[in-house]
């Protein structure tokens, strides 16, 4: 017998690599690029005249000694105006007293407020959510100077609430003497609980029915049906609202301003006030101007927070 030799392999095909692709930029790429980007090249300009060209020039002068009259010309100063404030017993007060307005107005007053009226105005009837949706916005949209008059004809010492306490028989008080702080933290959530209200009824409405539903089948109350489906599910709208939320707070004048002027003895005297009178009372515009730069860290503080905590719940 002959033995039989296998036929030949064929030999793997080699492939070869692809030309690196030319690193070059085209001619015509650039052109496009560059065409796309005028329709926004104006916007783009604005904003660095408009808004990035004052915060650098107040980051610059919170460095300085600048002041509104009695000075030749300002000098560098470094960080003393940032050392000055930490020392002033006033600023200090007035960094309290906004922590303390911030959290009773906004963190608990238009928060809580809103999330509440949005769950009452999810079942109540269409004239009922009309009647109180008209209410609520009116106090929204009225100027802030008009607000802050109206709640100080209402806490003045003769103004609406007393005279409901005297026909009630009950002690009345100058409130805007006493309890300053607590004056303008329900004018505040007076104001701007609308926005809370809008936010949580779009966020309310994107839940669906099935699940409350079958919560309530289950035997779940109303406070457990809050508590463990209603609000892990808006969640981030709550984190949200709660952001925007505080950083408006935090930058309200208007409002005190008109209620109180931050007195008496500064018991209602915002970092907002505080500034505004260093600046352009005292005329110290570059610690005004620290105090501001100061004031806007705060923000960005509660921001960080906000952020992080929304990210967590991704």
């Amino acid at each position: 017998m002959t033995a039989t030799t296998p036929p030949p392999q064929a030999e793997p095909e080699v492939r070869k690599a692809p030309p690196p692709p030319d690193s070059g930029a085209r001619p015509g790429t650039a052109r496009r690029s560059l065409l796309r980007a005028l329709p926004v090249s104006p916007a783009v300009v604005l904003l660095l005249l408009f808004l990035a060209g004052p915060i650098v020039y107040c980051v610059v002068i919170a460095f300085t000694d600048l002041q509104l009259t009695g000075q030749a010309e300002e000098s560098f100063v470094g960080f003393d105006n940032f050392t000055r404030a930490f020392r002033d017993e006033a600023f200090l007060n007035a960094v309290w007293l906004t922590l303390v307005f911030t959290v009773l107005s906004s963190l608990i007053g238009q928060n809580t407020l809103g999330l509440a009226l949005a769950s009452l105005m999810r079942r109540a009837s269409k004239p009922v959510r009309t009647l109180t949706g008209g209410i609520v916005v009116t106090a929204w949209v009225l100027p802030e100077v008009v607000a802050g008059f109206l709640l100080y004809a209402f806490f003045r010492r003769e103004g609406t609430l007393n005279a409901v306490l005297d026909w009630l028989h009950l002690p009345s008080q100058n409130w805007l003497f006493t309890l300053p702080i607590l004056a303008v933290s329900f004018a505040n959530v007076w104001r701007g609980t609308a926005f809370s209200m809008l936010v949580y009824s779009a966020a309310l409405n994107e839940i669906p029915k099935e699940v409350t539903e079958a919560a309530e089948v289950d035997g779940a109350s109303g406070w457990r049906r809050m508590w463990h489906v209603t609000l892990p599910m808006i969640r981030r709208s709550i984190g949200t609202n709660l952001m925007l939320n505080t950083l408006q707070t935090l930058s309200v004048f208007g409002l005190i301003w008109v209620m109180t002027r931050g007195g008496p003895s500064g018991k209602s005297q915002t970092l907002p006030l505080f500034m505004y009178e260093q600046a352009f009372q005292n005329s110290l515009i570059g610690y005004g101007t620290a105090v501001a730069l100061l004031l806007l860290l705060i923000g960005s503080l509660f921001s960080v927070v906000y952020l992080r905590l929304l990210r967590t719940e991704v």
